[in-house]
């Protein structure tokens, strides 16, 4: 059992997300890419409290008998020399940069396949609707996400990570770099053109990601990388611009362009709601 074990690593998770978030809001104030929209302060407060939600239930399962985490499943199939990675060891060890590396890109390719899926699948889009029916795009859109959904991305990282062997190193240095990634390629803000081109050859950008959340399915059914944008490339599901420009394109859902979706009750009712037949899964004939 490695040193890992030893320290407690929500004060490092809380510190790098903490600190992440609030360079990214302020770089939305310093240099934005679009005009906020009205009733940011009512968005940022459902948007918040969703993510304080998502962080109870997470801590609920790191609770039980056999705690529910990615960190502590590395930490399991690392003692009991499970997984891919630990059978090629031979035995658990501390593992070198090159499998961290490995064990990371193919968590990081494990998360966008979750996403693909959770377009594809009506029940999980009923979950995942709720991060897309936001009305604006900003950094705290990258923890609007319902806590079903959370718990269950957990339960799919778990299998991964046992399935895999990964490191408990990799595990917590891969949740980090996910969590960071995500709150800057939601963040509204205005990369240099040039930049953005270089970046996005590898790492996913606010203004390649925003695509994702475009009104229209043919482009919100795209750009499903989280952190590395290379996926989106090599599965063909990469959309270099939205057709209506970053600055006039409209964010949201169509069912649901109102003020909906700031309010907290109604945002984590939504996957409860009857409503018509999803767009998600099939390209729409109306865009």
């Amino acid at each position: 059992m490695d040193s890992l074990n030893e320290i407690g690593v929500t004060p490092l998770r809380l510190t790098a997300f903490l600190g992440i978030f609030v360079l990214m809001a302020l770089l939305e104030l310093a240099i934005p890419r679009r005009d906020p929209r009205d009733g940011k302060a009512s968005r940022w407060f459902t948007n918040l409290m969703i993510a304080g939600i998502d962080s109870l239930v997470l801590r609920l399962m790191t609770m039980l008998a056999a705690p529910l985490a990615a960190f502590a499943a590395a930490l399991w199939a690392q003692d009991q020399g499970w997984g891919l990675l630990n059978w090629l060891n031979g035995s658990p060890s501390w593992p070198g940069w090159p499998e961290v590396l490995a064990a990371m890109l193919v968590l990081d390719l494990a998360i966008y396949f979750q996403h693909v899926v959770s377009h594809k699948i009506p029940l999980l889009w009923r979950l995942h609707k709720v991060h897309h029916t936001d009305v604006d795009f900003d950094v705290t859109t990258a923890v609007r996400f319902h806590p079903v959904e959370i718990a269950l991305s957990m339960l799919w990282k778990i299998v991964v990570v046992v399935i895999l062997g990964a490191s408990p190193a990799a595990v917590l240095l891969f949740e980090v770099t996910l969590n960071g990634c995500a709150m800057f390629n939601h963040a509204n803000i205005r990369l240099p053109l040039w930049l953005d081109r270089i970046v996005r050859l590898i790492i996913v950008t606010p203004d390649m990601h925003r695509v994702h959340h475009s009104i229209y399915p043919r482009e919100f059914n795209t750009n499903y990388g989280f952190s590395l944008s290379v996926w989106d490339r090599i599965f063909s599901t990469y959309t270099d611009q939205p057709r209506d420009g970053h600055t006039k394109m409209t964010i949201g859902q169509k069912s649901h362009l109102n003020d909906n979706p700031t309010r907290l009750g109604w945002s984590l009712r939504l996957p409860f709601m009857k409503t018509r037949r999803s767009n998600a899964g099939k390209q729409g004939k109306a865009d």
